[in-house]
């Protein structure tokens, strides 16, 4: 073997979101001596192997790669390094690779990551948001009812949320995410790491009014951060609203409505609604 050739294996390389100077020295030295460099778009890739001083061949792989062809990729890398990049960021971060990652571990072989860039983390670092705890949720459906049913699986999880997003759909996105997820704090970045770098930070609200009539160009990133934090009712609360239900509705069932409407345990309710009917 080639004393320059990296060590067989499938090796996932990050490459730069923006600036061309954010490829690592250990990301560059890998795209120069992988025998060869899987790319989503080989235009894009090959500017960045220019930058790079690679020579390396280039070959697609998306996610309308065959399963024929992943088998093909991975029968190599038993005797070739393989790097995988996506057009900018983390592979497999919201861009295909983990079927590939998988089949090569299956296949008994070695697998690499070179990390780097990432926008999710880019963003979260610009966002002023919690990041003790956060989801990433990529893309949300193009379709409102669908995006809404989205959120709405997103609504209880108490974490910062993370969404790529375009241009045109972004004022309705945060409209979206107003009216499922309710008026949270949240930011807006695009272009990371670009000459035109824009973080705005606001009320989902303001963002949304922000942006309805001008929507911005470039990648763009929202961030939105917890639900507020939840003050369990009073005992007066508790009263009022079970007084009310058992007017209409059966112990259980009025400890069930107020549970939800109140977000208390429904053990709590329906033991003080019993003790209320009595």
């Amino acid at each position: 073997m080639n004393a320059e050739c990296l060590p067989p294996g499938l090796y996932i390389v990050a490459t730069p979101i923006g600036n061309l100077g954010d490829l690592s020295p250990r990301a560059a030295d890998t795209l120069r001596r992988a025998a060869l460099v899987l790319a989503e778009d080989k235009r894009v890739t090959a500017k960045l192997l220019k930058h790079a001083g690679a020579k390396t061949k280039l070959a697609n792989y998306s996610d309308h790669t065959s399963e024929a062809d992943r088998d093909t990729i991975v029968a190599r890398l038993g005797e070739e390094a393989i790097a995988l990049v996506s057009d900018a960021g983390t592979p497999l971060i919201s861009d295909p690779g983990y079927k590939l990652v998988r089949a090569a571990r299956e296949a008994g072989h070695s697998v690499h990551t070179v990390p780097g860039p990432s926008a999710v983390i880019a963003a979260l670092t610009l966002a002023g948001l919690p990041t003790d705890r956060f989801l990433f949720a990529g893309f949300l459906p193009p379709k409102d009812k669908a995006r809404r049913d989205a959120l709405t699986d997103l609504a209880g999880i108490r974490a910062t949320l993370v969404f790529y997003e375009s241009g045109p759909r972004l004022a309705d996105t945060l409209t979206a995410i107003r009216d499922v997820l309710g008026e949270r704090e949240a930011a807006v970045i695009r272009e990371i790491s670009k000459l035109y770098e824009e973080s705005v930070t606001g009320s989902v609200s303001e963002l949304a009014d922000r942006y309805e009539n001008h929507p911005p160009k470039g990648e763009i990133v929202i961030v939105v951060g917890p639900p507020p934090a939840h003050t369990e009712a009073s005992e007066q609360e508790l009263d009022a609203a079970l007084k009310e239900a058992l007017e209409r509705l059966s112990p259980s069932r009025a400890a069930a409505e107020v549970a939800t409407a109140l977000k208390v345990p429904r053990k709590r309710a329906y033991a003080r609604a019993l003790e209320l009917a009595r």
